[in-house]
């Protein structure tokens, strides 16, 4: 579903740009009620901060290959998307990953020799520009309270993309990431072959009910129990999202003809890893 990126820049990014008052003195930024650059993408990273609201909607899944990245998957195939059309509108009331709400902000590292971390914007995108529409980004030189908001988003990001590492390391260590595997059969061919989806990790379950002791506790005091619980229980969403994309004709499910399984596996190769 998921492997090592294979680009310089993130997913959704397609050039950087430090924001600075010289360069962007009267630039704005503005606020829209569609994100087209989400459309059509089908795995969207997540924090563990965000896990709660997300298992709601979405399956929950780790990415392939090394540093496994936890991804909500907005669709089951590469190119679809079920939340939003093809417009970037939103199809219905859902909790929005902060990754895609960050966009086209971000923070990013101008000095490989130095730890500071910079606002940096994708100067390819629409959202941001001279404008008389949005909000101002700079005033008198300095930054407005608009991106004073936009820079506090951007390091809570940061941060839990930190925690979201720890999190990950820690169920490594453990042994607790397993190959993931669905198979989903269509209810109107009882007698097809089910639809498989691979490519993915997610929490070997026999492996968690043989925690025991020290680390059990540990874990249910620091929260990460309930974090691997909501992985788990994600995974129902699967076929509900195979479901719309059958009503949508969308994906290998959308038409009797399509027998013969389907695979995650080259899925979001561009994601970012952590």
């Amino acid at each position: 579903m998921a492997s090592a990126p294979q680009a310089n820049l993130p997913l959704f990014y397609k050039d950087l740009m430090p924001l600075n008052s010289r360069d962007h003195a009267g630039w704005r930024a503005r606020s829209v009620d569609r994100a087209g650059w989400a459309a059509g993408q089908h795995a969207i990273p997540i924090t563990v901060d965000e896990f709660a609201q997300a298992q709601r909607h979405f399956p929950i899944v780790f990415s392939a290959g090394d540093n496994p990245v936890p991804l909500a998957l907005m669709g089951l195939n590469e190119g679809i998307n079920v939340f939003f059309d093809q417009d970037g509108k939103a199809t219905e009331d859902f909790y929005v990953p902060a990754y895609i709400r960050r966009y086209p902000f971000l923070l990013a590292k101008l000095d490989r020799n130095s730890d500071n971390l910079s606002l940096c914007f994708d100067p390819t995108s629409d959202l941001v520009g001279q404008s008389d529409e949005g909000n101002e980004l700079f005033a008198d030189d300095q930054p407005s309270p608009h991106t004073q908001a936009l820079l506090q988003f951007c390091e809570r990001f940061e941060e839990a993309g930190l925690r979201t590492q720890a999190f990950v390391s820690e169920i490594e260590k453990a042994g607790l990431l397993m190959d993931g595997e669905v198979s989903i059969q269509r209810n109107d061919e009882p007698n097809g072959q089910p639809y498989i989806y691979r490519g993915f990790r997610m929490i070997n379950q026999e492996k968690l009910k043989e925690l025991r002791g020290d680390q059990l506790r540990k874990w249910n005091e620091n929260g990460l129990l309930p974090l691997l619980y909501a992985q788990i229980l994600s995974l129902d969403l699967m076929r509900v999202i195979f479901a719309r994309q059958t009503a949508m004709g969308k994906g290998p499910g959308a038409s009797a003809s399509g027998n013969g399984g389907a695979s995650l596996d080259e899925a979001a190769a561009s994601l970012p890893g952590n």
